[in-house]
């Protein structure tokens, strides 16, 4: 017993197709839009798409033969489907090579609004030969006002809702392009089972058998409401829906219950179509339903059955025949294909052999000339190897006899100028604080004339617990190196621990930066060359052969500048002369005790006691952090790293200079902040990471420089250009 049908469902009034073919899954899109779409006495159109195929002549009229009959067979199954459930049906049957593009192009002739289909088939076989997924295709391509359908196993598998609606003279075209013929009576006028239309006059009807005498049922009560039969399913056959049709039939003339033997009324309908009794056997299938033909002799009735039955053998046998050399002719086209395909397999094996040997022998000749490349390399490899072992032991025996010298110099050969304590005396009045200009490390500096020359005495303190090995250890540094950004020792007096440097003007970086004595404002201009200036001497101090210098007490006081602004850098007391084989960070000299200024020395340094020349690059990266703030050192470094954070940083540049270029500031800041990193291997090189930056902040302050007043004068108008070697000679 069907369910209920609701009183409206969403096909009331709208074109539904369904799409269908010789399967279950058309079997399920049916039920499905008779139970969800369509409401009573509602109009359907069932649609089946024939695919040509590009066959010779006689097989594509033997095949296209056998399509027609199971075309009719099809839609004879469905339609009695339909009217059992009081559908029309409008049957509409399609011949395209591309099934997609039939059924899309059906959408738009018929101006169909609900399309229902079957989902694709899962089984091994059809996947394997079906070419393109129908259902998807159709998903893709339809119009936007049709709303499609994938039903599998009497559920929606996909759908695609329209997103447009349909125009009303498309829909009143869709109804005038519908054939006449396909079009079904309404329900009062065809019968309860079937849907074949009458052609002939009811003078040949005659009764069903099954409504005589007192067992007389009803036809269509032996078939289920859902059940839809195919020529080649596993639906009700002719013996099922006709018992005693069969019953009197000889055994060896019983029905073969196989695919191409199962014989129901769709095939009788089909075969006989061919024969004159095809009215009696479209009337059969509609008085199996009508109940004012009982009178009719079943006698005639079973003799014309046996006698429709020869013609139905015949006709099947000749059907079968037809099929059989259909299937010969197909068979011969699939084997002149192989053999085509296995020619051509077997030539393009023969071109890849063929290229396969060209490419052998390329790689042969390619590894023959890498061969003598290589040997070639490998010569002039060993003569660079000869070369660099030459030069590595001409070096070598400059380095040991450059060693020497300096042990003999070291052991009493002073190569400075010696001051007798009169002399100094004289020039500094007796040292008189009205000549004193700044306290050093371990002493007062003093200015005075000597040889008609500016210079500073430095003088050591009797106090000063390290003075007298400091005192030695500066004398043996500064006498030894010449370099345009180091304080020039011009002489000294051994005997009372006096230093004489050349004078710089215009005092300390620190004073400049803090502006002591009402100093002029250094332009960034001049900071940045400073600060390219301080590195590229302290390069020099880092490289000195044959042992490096590492300074350990560079700060702003420490840094001087001349009459035109060129800074040196001085106070070289607390230097230490470290070994070669502890010149980097990996290994370095352990210090009995720290010396520097606080805020400046290496934190790795104060703890350890190891020195290395890195060290000397955490006290330039907080120097560098002073010379654009203008700020106390102490924390310095974190106040600059979170007004970069919060994007405050030009709060924190030196408010005296107001035309900062901040792009360029920043970057100089970063540079500095990664040189004050607390661990030493965070720290960059100062030769191939920070003096490249360095010298391009230079070359920008350089192209942007302007003169500045200091003392009514203008200095440093033009750019200056420093032209430094490494390989300065010591004096």
């Amino acid at each position: 017993m069907s369910r209920p049908i609701p009183e409206k469902k969403l096909g009331a009034g709208r074109v539904v197709a369904v799409a269908i073919e010789n399967n279950k899954t058309s079997q399920s899109a049916a039920k499905w839009a008779v139970d969800n779409l369509l409401p009573k006495d509602q109009s359907l159109l069932l649609i089946h798409v024939k695919q040509i195929a590009d066959w010779n002549e006689d097989v594509a009229q033997a095949c296209n033969q056998e399509v027609d009959n199971e075309s009719k067979e099809l839609f004879a199954s469905f339609r009695a489907f339909f009217n059992r459930k009081n559908i029309h049906c409008k049957e509409v049957l399609l011949g395209d090579t591309d099934i997609c593009k039939a059924l899309i192009e059906s959408v738009s002739t018929y101006s169909i609004e609900l399309l229902v289909l079957g989902a694709p088939s899962r089984s091994g076989l059809v996947r394997r030969f079906r070419v393109t997924d129908v259902p998807s295709s159709v998903l893709k391509g339809a119009p936007p006002f049709c709303t499609v359908y994938v039903i599998s196993k009497g559920k929606i598998s996909t759908t695609r809702s329209a997103t447009a609606p349909l125009p009303l003279p498309d829909r009143m075209d869709a109804q005038a392009q519908l054939p006449h013929d396909q079009v079904l009576p309404p329900p009062a006028e065809r019968p309860a089972y079937g849907n074949v239309t009458r052609q002939e006059s009811d003078k040949d009807d005659f009764r069903s058998p099954f409504t005589r005498g007192s067992n007389a049922k009803s036809y269509e009560s032996s078939i289920l409401d859902s059940d839809i039969s195919f020529v080649n399913g596993g639906g009700p056959s002719m013996n099922r829906m006709f018992p005693s049709f069969y019953d009197d039939m000889e055994p060896e003339m019983t029905p073969c219950p196989s695919a191409a033997s199962d014989f129901d009324v769709r095939n009788y309908v089909s075969f006989s179509s061919a024969s004159k009794s095809n009215h009696v056997v479209d009337d059969l299938s509609v008085s199996s339903q009508e109940n004012d033909m009982s009178s009719v002799n079943t006698d005639d009735v079973e003799a014309e059955m046996r006698r429709l039955k020869l013609e139905l053998k015949q006709t099947k046998e000749m059907y079968s025949t037809a099929r059989k050399e259909a299937f010969t002719a197909k068979q011969k086209a699939m084997e002149l294909q192989r053999w085509k395909l296995d020619e051509l397999k077997k030539l393009e094996e023969a071109k890849i052999a063929e290229e396969a040997a060209l490419l052998i022998a390329e790689k042969e000749k390619a590894k023959c000339t890498a061969a003598l490349e290589a040997a070639e390399a490998s010569k002039k490899l060993a003569e660079l190897e000869a070369q660099k072992r030459k030069s590595a032991e001409i070096k070598a025996r400059k380095d040991i006899e450059r060693k020497k010298s300096l042990d003999t110099f070291s052991q009493g050969g002073a190569r400075y100028r010696r001051y007798s304590i009169e002399e100094l005396e004289e020039a500094t009045q007796c040292f008189s604080e009205s000549l004193k200009i700044g306290e050093g490390g371990y002493g007062p500096v003093y200015r005075c004339q000597l040889d008609h020359t500016a210079v500073a005495v430095k003088v050591l303190r009797p106090d000063a617990a390290q003075g007298r090995s400091q005192f030695k250890q500066e004398v043996e540094v500064l006498s030894c190196i010449r370099h345009p950004n180091m304080v020039l020792l011009l002489g000294a007096c051994p005997e009372y621990g006096c230093l004489v440097y050349e004078y710089m003007a215009n005092g300390s970086l620190e004073d400049c930066l803090f502006r002591k004595g009402n100093t002029p404002v250094l332009p960034w201009q001049l900071r940045f060359i400073i600060a390219a200036e301080i590195g590229t001497a302290l390069l020099f101090l880092h490289q000195t052969k044959p042992e490096p210098i590492v300074h350990r007490d560079l700060k702003p006081g420490n840094i001087l500048l001349d009459r035109n602004y060129v800074s040196k850098i001085s106070d070289v007391g607390l230097a230490r002369l470290v070994p070669p084989s502890v010149a980097d960070t990996v290994t370095q000299y352990r210090m009995t005790s720290t010396a520097g200024t606080f805020c400046y020395i290496d934190p790795e340094y104060q703890q350890t006691g190891m020195l290395g020349i890195k060290s000397d690059i955490y006290s330039l990266g907080i120097m560098y952090l002073q010379l654009i703030t203008a700020k106390s050192p102490m924390a310095l470094t974190h106040h600059v790293a979170r007004a970069i954070e919060k994007g405050t940083f030009r709060e924190m540049l030196d408010p005296a200079v107001e035309d900062w270029p901040v792009e360029q500031s920043l970057q100089f800041a970063t540079l500095a902040l990664q040189c004050a990193e607390m661990r030493k291997k965070d720290r960059p090189d100062l030769g191939t990471v920070v003096l490249p930056q360095l010298n391009k902040l230079r070359a920008f302050a350089e192209d942007n420089i302007v003169p500045f007043m200091v003392f009514g004068k203008t200095t440093r108008s033009t750019p200056r250009t420093n032209a430094i070697s490494s390989n300065s000679n010591f004096n």
